[in-house]
């Protein structure tokens, strides 16, 4: 598996920052390049709880919930049904702490192993990390102004 991790500190108290980040079914109020969210699953946020993914370029992929510990501010997703992306396997995982001066410092970070071998974890390495960096960077901006404008 390929390893990134992104952090953001955001000016405002962690439970702020959980209360827009920890709602599972509406990750489209934040992240920049998703259109939509398809609930996939009924009921409270939970560990098993799964939604699609409907992104701007006309794509999508299916996330579910794997880990969910709202008290530590934390979740763990295993992504699926990912057929325009070349990954065989993906999860992001998501936590939110609070900094010594009050705020919050947002970790999310992801694993992934690309198709195809060899060229497959080359391409991983170079192309698809830079990719995925400025993807979630751009989420975390967008989870900052989120929080602000709330």
């Amino acid at each position: 598996m390929i390893h990134l991790e992104r952090t953001l500190e955001i000016d405002a108290p962690p439970d702020d920052v959980w209360a827009i980040l920890g709602d599972f079914m509406h990750a489209d109020e934040f992240g920049p390049e998703l259109e939509s969210i398809d609930a996939l699953t009924d009921g409270a946020d939970r560990a098993g709880s799964k939604r699609r993914s409907n992104f701007t370029n006309g794509t999508s992929l299916v996330e579910e919930i794997l880990e969910w510990e709202p008290e530590r501010r934390y979740h763990r997703i295993q992504l699926s049904e990912m057929s325009s992306m070349p990954l065989a396997d993906a999860y992001s995982r998501m936590y939110v702490e609070p900094t010594d001066n009050g705020l919050s410092m947002v970790t999310w970070d992801f694993d992934f192993r690309v198709k195809y071998g060899p060229i497959g974890w080359l391409l991983g390495q170079t192309m698809m990390k830079t990719m995925m960096s400025k993807v979630i960077d751009a989420n975390l901006e967008g989870l900052s102004e989120k929080v602000k404008a709330n």
